[in-house]
């Protein structure tokens, strides 16, 4: 589940001659630098897609509050790119989704570079400080710490290519998030209840208007994952499956049926 103000975006790494000819040091500081700008810049400005959906769901709606709630979005996003500034004070938790080539030259120093480009985001953007030791209760300031930021890994065999992509895990839209494995039998119906009862007990936290990620699996991990991809895809698209694409839009009629408004 995802509040539609957080944000994701994709980035395609590739070198080209002059960059190839660079010392290994230097490639990953001029990469690092690149990912600090971009997780700023996508602190501060929603993806096309979501701001296509957001006008659409303003010029559809008939109430006179959520029409001030929603022009309140837009000129928030105006200033947050006018003054430089996230457009959200909860910047989230950096989650990185890398899809990446066997034979890209610097795999083995991303996730050591995503980190340090986190901090200097951190403090270049600034973002706010979200990364707190679990057990050791303190706040490292850094946005950093063990296990964060979170990165997936999808590698593709003999590609020398990368794509990166930053998810903002803002504690609003993940405070719903939920998992559960249904009993042999419970099938389509199952995975309703379980998503039309999330949502009318945390829907409300998740500052409307939301993206919801619904993922089925044999396993309640993967599941999960399969719920995080979801919310990757660009708006408007459905599963390639008839089946899964049908379920997705039976759900999306049933939770705006409840009324979550912004």
């Amino acid at each position: 589940m995802d509040d539609m103000r957080e944000t994701v975006y994709g980035i395609r790494v590739i070198f080209n001659t002059e960059e190839e000819k660079m010392s290994n040091e230097l490639q990953v500081r001029k990469l690092t630098d690149i990912m600090a700008q971009f997780v700023g810049f996508t602190a501060k400005k929603l993806p096309d897609d979501v701001i296509a959906k957001l006008e659409e769901l303003r010029d559809k709606e008939d109430s006179p509050m959520a029409r001030v709630i929603y022009d309140t979005m837009f000129r928030n996003q105006e200033l947050a790119v006018a003054l430089d500034r996230p457009s959200c004070q909860d910047t989230g938790v950096l989650q990185f989704w890398v899809k990446c080539g066997s034979k890209f030259p610097l795999i083995d120093e991303l996730e050591g570079l995503l980190k340090q480009a986190v901090i200097q985001a951190t403090v270049n953007t600034p973002l706010r400080h979200n990364s707190v030791e679990t057990f050791d209760e303190y706040n490292t300031g850094k946005n950093v710490g063990k296990g964060t930021p979170t990165v997936w890994w999808d590698i593709v065999p003999y590609s020398d290519q990368c794509e990166i992509y930053t998810y903002m895990a803002g504690g609003g839209c993940t405070l719903p998030g939920n998992a559960t494995v249904l009993m042999p039998g419970e099938g389509y119906e199952g995975v309703t209840r379980f998503v039309l009862d999330r949502m009318t007990s945390y829907g409300l936290n998740a500052c409307p208007p939301l993206l919801v990620g619904v993922g089925v699996a044999t396993s309640v991990e993967t599941a999960a994952m399969n719920s995080k991809k979801a919310l990757m895809r660009p708006i408007g698209t459905h599963n390639d499956n008839a089946n899964a694409a049908k379920m997705e839009r039976l759900l999306e009629d049933g939770i705006n049926a409840i009324g979550l408004g912004p």
